[in-house]
């Protein structure tokens, strides 16, 4: 089955009924959990995005409460299914900014919880490769959000 257009659904959606619109919604936010999590963002987070990177951030801390410190290659799982945890909630928000600063918080743990992540080239990879990340994004903000941020990098280095 070939999946329509976007402009073709939006085409389609502009002609449905409030009460319609809504049940379609309701069934797709059923069938998959990333769809009722965007669904949940849109309707009750989007508004404030400050709590959101807090929300998330608290997230980020449970998560890293969890790792299993016994073997890098534990280690190595647990910061990829973080990093997975972020990405999905980036696509969420769609801002910059919000990615910027989830991402300088998850190095910044990294740094401060004694991983030694430079002994493993596949975690070491992982960490430069998101500092990379960070910097590309920073250079797309204003000229004062940058300057902000680049302390935050400085301290990643």
């Amino acid at each position: 089955m070939k999946s329509a257009s976007i402009q073709e659904l939006k085409q389609e959606l502009s002609t449905l009924k409030t009460k319609e619109l809504m049940e379609l919604c309701l069934r797709l936010a059923r069938f998959k959990k990333e769809n009722k999590e965007l669904l949940t963002f849109l309707l009750f987070e989007a508004h404030d995005e400050a709590a959101y990177i807090q929300s998330l951030k608290q997230d980020i801390d449970t998560e890293f409460a969890t790792i299993n410190l016994s073997h890098l290659y534990f280690v190595k799982k647990s910061l990829r299914k973080i990093l997975r945890l972020i990405s999905r909630h980036v696509r969420y928000t769609g801002s910059r900014t919000a990615e910027i600063e989830w991402l300088i918080y998850f190095l910044t743990l990294i740094k401060d919880s004694g991983i030694p992540y430079e002994k493993s080239p596949v975690l070491a990879n992982l960490y430069n490769n998101q500092v990379k990340k960070v910097e590309a994004g920073v250079e797309m903000l204003h000229e004062d959000l940058q300057y902000e941020y680049q302390r935050g990098i400085a301290r990643l280095k």
